[in-house]
């Protein structure tokens, strides 16, 4: 399968200076500001209700900025894209589109889902036409994430692990060149939860991630920057071992917290 290394020529993947997002009367984003770079990878961290999801919504072009104020938005270099272009160029992967495939595309194979990324639909349908080239990508893509062997398995008889995994490859087909995971192991046992963390750090060594997440111990070693979100800002962003402190979480958790590490994996110890 073929893959997009991370760039050698550092380029931007976010670029936002003084976005405020308005839901009517009501500010829900205030004075974001965020560059992200292409030889990095982000943790957004924080509680829930902090802006994490409607951040998530101007990376995806759901949302826009209020243009009562000046401000730059631009993804990959550009302000202005077609949707499915962009979602070709960054792969986000939501509890949202999980459901969907439960919901509405239950009778989808693992192959159907990978190939769906083609057509940007939930499943795959009787006018839906795949090369032999394009299904031998969608095979590769399988046997890249480790779930060969469920080619054939239906949605709805797919574990929560496999169906992400399967999410997952349906953009790995597009090459991205960046993914964005929203709360990325909601609903894996604890050893799902690994096993998918495992497989998000093997992305990332290729393919620069952005982690949406409230769970610290989601935090990999290859996170390389951290965003703290706080009441509808960023409360604080830079290096991860600056931002990750005890000092810090308290603040944005509103709660008396002790960071620790045991290893590379951050935990909370009891106060």
């Amino acid at each position: 399968m073929s893959m997009v290394l991370k760039n050698i020529n550092r380029k931007n993947i976010v670029d936002f200076e003084n976005i405020f997002v308005n839901y009517g009367m009501t500010t829900v984003l205030e004075n974001i500001n965020l560059k992200i770079f292409s030889d990095e990878n982000w943790a957004i961290l924080g509680p829930n209700g902090s802006g994490k999801s409607t951040l998530l919504k101007l990376f995806s072009h759901d949302i826009y900025p209020n243009t009562k104020y000046d401000f730059k938005k631009e993804i990959f270099g550009k302000d202005r894209w077609d949707i499915f272009e962009l979602r070709k160029k960054l792969g986000i992967i939501t509890n949202d589109l999980h459901n969907r495939f439960l919901y509405n595309g239950s009778s989808s194979s693992a192959l159907d889902i990978i190939l769906s990324g083609y057509e940007s639909s939930v499943g795959v349908f009787a006018h839906h036409k795949f090369s032999q080239e394009q299904i031998n990508e969608a095979q590769d893509v399988l046997e890249y994430l480790g779930i060969a062997e469920i080619k054939d398995k239906k949605a709805a008889h797919m574990s929560t692990g496999q169906l992400r995994r399967c999410i997952i490859g349906r953009s790995l087909i597009h090459n991205p060149q960046a993914f964005v995971l929203d709360e990325p192991t909601t609903g894996l046992d604890i050893k799902a939860k690994q096993n998918f963390i495992e497989l998000i750090q093997k992305l990332a060594k290729k393919i620069p991630v952005i982690l949406i997440t409230h769970d610290i111990t989601e935090i990999f070693p290859e996170i390389t920057h951290v965003a703290l979100m706080y009441n509808g800002t960023i409360f604080k962003q830079g290096k991860k071992e600056d931002m990750l402190t005890s000092k810090n979480l308290s603040e944005i958790f509103e709660t008396e917290l002790i960071l620790r590490k045991n290893g590379e994996k951050y935990y909370f110890k009891n106060s």
